[in-house]
């Protein structure tokens, strides 16, 4: 397991190791261990997610006052832009956002730690995300940032029209969203 800090260091890219012969491939997709060994951290996750999701979907983008999640999301069809947005008020990346392209093919994936916003696009034709939180889906704690704020100006290198839901299009400005501060507990 090859881990790697962004532009955002607690933001980390993480490449398993792949066992490829002519029958395929074997890989051991998380392993606690090697992970808190790697980094420090000790994690709990208590929930899994998959999403499916068509050509030029943004989904995000995403988190909770309440219920912080970390996140570790990976790809096992297709192709997706993952992005983060710092939302911690005492962070020198705060109101900063990394991009990270995930893929079946590349096998990478994103840890993002509680107080960032996260949201993906699709650029394959379809994409099956999964992803591990650290804490239960808390709908009325959730929140979104507008995808396409511009004091944030993520570049999506979407082709074509964002898909949007109707909770992503009324997503909050950065001005008007809620921040994490260090009082919050799990930060």
């Amino acid at each position: 397991m090859d881990i790697q800090p962004t532009l955002i260091p607690e933001v980390l890219e993480i490449t398993p190791t792949c066992f490829r012969d002519d029958r395929g491939f074997f890989m051991e997709s998380y392993n606690d261990r090697i992970f808190e060994k790697k980094t420090g951290i000790t994690l709990k996750f208590v929930q899994d997610n998959h999403s499916r999701s068509g050509k030029n979907v943004l989904r995000g983008l995403h988190y909770q006052v309440k219920n912080v999640q970390g996140k570790l999301i990976r790809v096992v069809n297709g192709e997706i832009f993952d992005v983060a947005v710092d939302l911690r008020q005492p962070s020198p990346t705060f109101g900063k956002w990394v991009g990270c392209y995930l893929s079946a093919s590349n096998q990478k994936q994103l840890w993002i730690p509680p107080g960032f916003a996260h949201g993906f696009c699709i650029l394959s034709d379809d994409a099956d995300v999964l992803y591990k939180a650290t804490d239960y889906y808390a709908p009325t704690h959730e929140r979104t940032l507008k995808w396409d704020d511009p004091k944030v100006g993520i570049q999506w290198p979407i082709a074509g029209e964002a898909i949007l839901s109707l909770k992503d299009q009324q997503g909050k400005s950065f001005f008007d969203c809620d921040y994490f501060s260090d009082q919050d507990p799990v930060l």
